[in-house]
């Protein structure tokens, strides 16, 4: 039984997964805030509320490492913590500072953050030779014109320091580049009231199909987990619409890919964290979008739990903790699963769902959730958007995508408009 600090994480899918792993683990956890009345919201899905199950709430300044780290050492001392966690990409450098400050395991701060900076990363990985997308990091909206002109549209406009595809657009001239830097300079703060970086990051466009690889590196060594598909779809936006696990790769393209997000990690210096990597599968090979140096999310492991019996975020924590992980996969009676997510493309008031009934019982759906009538609904412009989702699993092979599509498809949000 260990003691972990958890720093500001749930609010998403993992607020229900990392809880779970610590509970079923029985390791006790400190959770460490700057606002509380940040999770004082209902229970994600119906569990518990994951605050029930701390051993204690601190609340301390996250958004400031200088004032942080003391009051942490102070709490250390009367605690004494095992290991340091989060759940949240803005405070994954956080988590990894105050672990190597008290000297418990982790990862590298500097690893940490030039993996959460895209901007960072995209630097990393071209002095190392780690194929990704030809790309300018720009100052403002001004020097982008200027970039663009040389990359050539169409072209990616990203935010270097914020997630779940937030922002993220798609230009293919000099309006729309303009009314995407327009919208990142009107979002000075990310949700956790932390300043971001006017930096903006534009990407040349790759076409092709996307994948995600999920790996652990744990003291020094990379483990593949596997690879999952990737469905995107937002008009100018890129939002996820579904993924399945695995991926129905042939042996010379999964082997392509994982060797491109091993590499990627590699340059990086990630160590002894659970990692998801973003690939493009275009005509001339694997490209690398971003690594996610954290569990993957939209549920994506629980898909890995469902298929292999490998548990992302247990073993999230057994590294926290300096412990060798265990990734041996296991039968777990399904070869491939899938989940697709309802993603409004119209702004209203939700009132119902159409042939949403009875999805839940359908044969090999593993979880159908829908929001709740009376919901608010604006047209999807990230992956925080969704009306629900449907997940599904296939006992012969991979048709647990096919599976999950043509359940959607039955279904209908209904919308008042105003």
């Amino acid at each position: 039984m260990s003691h972990l600090l958890v720093v500001e994480s749930w609010v998403g899918s993992m607020s229900r997964l990392l809880p779970r792993a610590l509970g079923e683990a029985g390791h006790h956890f400190t959770f460490l805030t700057r606002d509380l009345s940040h999770y004082l919201r209902s229970a994600p899905e119906g569990a518990g509320h994951p605050l029930l199950t701390a051993r204690n709430i601190v609340t301390a300044p996250t958004n400031d490492i200088d004032l942080l780290i003391p009051q942490v050492e102070k709490a250390h001392g009367v605690m004494g913590f095992d290991g340091v966690v989060t759940s949240c990409d803005y405070y994954l450098p956080t988590a990894a500072r105050i672990a190597a400050r008290l000297g418990l395991p982790g990862p590298s701060p500097e690893a940490m953050e030039n993996a959460c900076r895209k901007d960072a990363t995209r630097a990393v990985l071209a002095a190392a030779g780690v194929p990704g997308p030809r790309f300018a990091v720009c100052t403002d909206a001004a020097d982008a014109v200027v970039a663009a002109r040389g990359l050539g549209y169409p072209l990616v406009v990203k935010p270097v320091d914020l997630c779940a595809g937030m922002l993220v657009r798609r230009a293919d001239d000099e309006e729309q580049l303009a009314e995407a830097c327009r919208a990142l300079a009107a979002f000075p703060y990310n949700a956790r009231g932390q300043r971001r970086s006017p930096h903006i990051l534009l990407e040349e466009f790759l076409p092709g199909p996307e994948v995600s690889v999920e790996t652990v590196t744990c003291r020094g060594v990379a483990h593949v987990v596997g690879v999952t598909d990737k469905s995107v779809g937002g008009a100018t936006a890129f939002v996820e619409t579904g993924h399945m696990f695995p991926a129905a790769l042939a042996p010379d393209a999964l082997a392509a890919v994982t060797a491109t997000a091993l590499a990627a990690g590699a340059a990086l210096g990630l160590d002894d964290v659970v990692a998801h990597t973003e690939i493009k599968l275009t005509a001339d090979g694997p490209r690398v979008v971003e690594v996610n140096p954290r569990p993957a999310g939209n549920r994506i492991t629980e898909l890995v739990r469902h298929v292999t019996g490998i548990d992302l975020a247990a073993v999230c924590v057994d590294v926290a903790l300096g412990r060798e992980p265990v990734l041996q996969p296991r039968d777990t009676g399904l070869r491939s699963a899938a989940i697709g997510f309802l993603v409004p493309e119209a702004a209203g008031t939700l009132a119902s769902f159409d042939g949403a009934a009875g999805v839940a019982d359908t044969d090999g759906v593993i979880e159908a959730q829908f929001a709740e009538a009376g919901r608010t609904v604006e047209a999807a412009d990230s992956n925080n958007a969704y009306l629900g989702h449907i997940m599904a699993g296939d006992t012969t092979g991979l048709g647990a995508r096919r599976r999950v599509e043509s359940l959607l498809a039955g279904v209908r949000p209904r919308l008042v408009h105003s």
